[in-house]
């Protein structure tokens, strides 16, 4: 599966905010039964993820699939078009279990308008994590304070985010103060 065919399979989940999202078809589980989607966290988190005895649920909000760990909506799972499953920590959850892959770090200039949702561009790209695929799901965040500010799919392999000084670097899915951000449980 090439970096565009995921990009075009993700896409789908960049459907902006929508004031009428719920929380749906929420339900307890048991560590057991989500094994192959802690196996899928573990990938981008570079770990083992331990919940010990956290209060597991799932649910659906909006276009996400959500793992909610004690109350909290920490992971999120997505299934591309092709039937490709991805495990990927939501902000909150990257502020639970720090993160040191798959990071692009932005200037000061570019907050604002990640804050609103925006796609990050390259020009405000100052680091980046080397090993990031064209497609891969990735965070960005702030360069004085390294806090995730967004999470969406890479546009470019790691080099050229840097290289490049037009055009988007990553497609914004999830930011501080959309309706995931603001889900109350």
């Amino acid at each position: 599966l090439t970096g565009a065919q995921r990009i075009e399979g993700l896409s789908r989940w960049r459907t902006g905010v929508a004031k009428d999202w719920r929380l749906r078809r929420r339900k307890p589980v048991r560590k057991k039964h989500i094994s192959g989607l802690l196996k899928l966290l573990e990938i981008p988190l570079g770990r083992e993820v331990d919940l010990g005895s956290a209060f597991l649920e799932t649910a659906d909000f909006g276009p996400f699939q959500l793992l909610l760990v004690d109350r909290q909506s920490l992971v999120l799972r997505l299934t591309d078009e092709a039937g490709v499953e991805v495990a990927f920590p939501t902000l909150r959850g990257l502020l639970e279990w720090p993160q040191t892959a798959r990071w692009a770090e932005v200037d000061h200039g570019a907050i604002p308008f990640l804050m609103n949702g925006a796609d990050c561009m390259a020009a405000g790209i100052t680091a980046v994590d080397s090993q990031i695929k064209s497609g891969d799901l990735v965070w960005v965040r702030d360069e004085e304070h390294a806090k995730p500010l967004a999470i969406g799919s890479a546009l470019l392999d790691g080099a050229q985010m840097l290289s490049s000084s037009k055009g988007k670097a990553v497609s914004t899915m999830h930011w501080i103060g959309d309706e995931l951000w603001n889900l109350k449980l």
